[in-house]
């Protein structure tokens, strides 16, 4: 199309006005176009620089949630102690000559107490536990603990010893202690729920409670076995007999150590530190194994009272705290399977040991 001179400069002159209409921005005032945009750059910058700074937080709170638990300067101090201990009381010879020694019947107490800290072993292949597999530790320690209480109850019951001069019997003495257990650990659970900021190394609150809780019970329970071992010592054949039961309760201890353990190391204990604890539990046994060797006259009578306390105690946290947890996590079928499994071996090894 052929344009002429008069319709081109009026073409010129409108695109011109477009173009100018197209560059203008009205802006706000005391703002210009190079400014918002210094605006945006910086606020932009500003955004990114925060989002890195919560990602890097995140990522950092990841790696300390899915990192293995440290151990304290604590646990390496009480590792050297133990090792220590274990080399300055070790008898010159292990199996005692004619009558036993302090030293012997001290040091086969404590490597029963030590032989607790070997239940952590087959809980350091599985680390790493969701809800259900702590439901399912939850529940193997509460038929570890059942099956332990019933023992307790059964020896307390039918204890017979020619030193025995109490004018109460045996099944009496078991039910005084089994009563008094109960009311033991239903104070302790009182005065620890009194005491919600309570804190143990890495835990607190309800997993620093359930913990003290399983140590108080676990360490009742070692109290009635050091003087089991004390009491052994003491007779005509206590350099074979002795010998024996402390064996006995040293391979007894790893499956008690292992109940400790499932408690712990779901909560993000160490390993160390969770054998340590397990050992810590059994300390009481070296330590009254002695006395009861020395004074086993006196011994001897309350000894149903302190197998009915520990089973009693122990029975408790089994059944109204490890099961009920493992039912929350799990569901009631399973934790009836898994506890029920869990007891029946821990029976079937008890009766092994003992040669029934």
């Amino acid at each position: 199309m052929v344009l002429t001179r008069r319709q081109a400069a009026a073409a010129e002159q409108e695109n011109g006005v477009k173009a100018e209409k197209h560059a203008t921005i009205v802006e706000p005032e005391g703002k210009t176009p190079h400014a918002e945009g210094d605006s945006q750059t910086h606020h932009a910058r500003g955004r990114s620089a925060s989002f890195s700074s919560k990602e890097a937080d995140i990522q950092h709170d990841v790696k300390k949630t899915d990192g293995q638990p440290l151990n304290s300067k604590y646990s390496y101090v009480f590792l050297l102690l133990i090792i220590i201990i274990s080399y300055v009381t070790l008898p010159d010879t292990l199996q005692p000559k004619g009558k036993p020694t302090i030293l012997h019947v001290w040091y086969y107490g404590w490597i029963s107490a030590i032989s607790t800290g070997l239940g952590v072993v087959p809980l350091v292949f599985f680390p790493n536990l969701d809800a259900f597999w702590i439901g399912i530790s939850n529940a193997v320690a509460a038929g570890m603990m059942i099956a332990a209480s019933y023992s307790l109850f059964v020896e307390g019951c039918t204890f017979n010893a020619i030193e025995d001069e109490s004018v109460l019997s045996s099944p009496i003495r078991t039910a005084i202690g089994t009563l008094l257990g109960l009311l033991f650990i239903l104070s302790t659970k009182n005065f620890l729920e009194r005491h919600e900021e309570l804190k143990v190394g890495s835990l607190d609150g309800a997993d620093a409670r359930k913990v003290l809780l399983i140590f108080f019970v676990m360490t009742l329970h070692s109290f009635s076995e050091g003087v089991g071992i004390g009491v052994s010592f003491g007779g005509e054949n206590g350099h074979e007999l002795g010998v024996f039961i402390s064996a006995s309760l040293a391979v007894h201890n790893v499956p008690e150590g292992l109940a400790v353990a499932v408690v712990l190391l779901p909560r993000k204990v160490a390993k160390l530190t969770a054998a340590l604890w397990c050992i810590l539990t059994s300390i009481p046994q070296p330590l009254m194994a002695v006395p009861a060797y020395l004074f086993v006259d006196t011994f001897i009578p309350i000894l149903p009272v302190g197998l009915g306390f520990a089973g009693g105690a122990m029975a408790w946290v089994a059944l109204f705290e490890l099961l009920q947890e493992a039912i929350e996590d799990t569901n009631m079928m399973t934790t009836a399977i898994v506890s029920s499994i869990s007891l029946s071996f821990m029976v079937l090894l008890q009766g092994a040991i003992d040669g029934r």
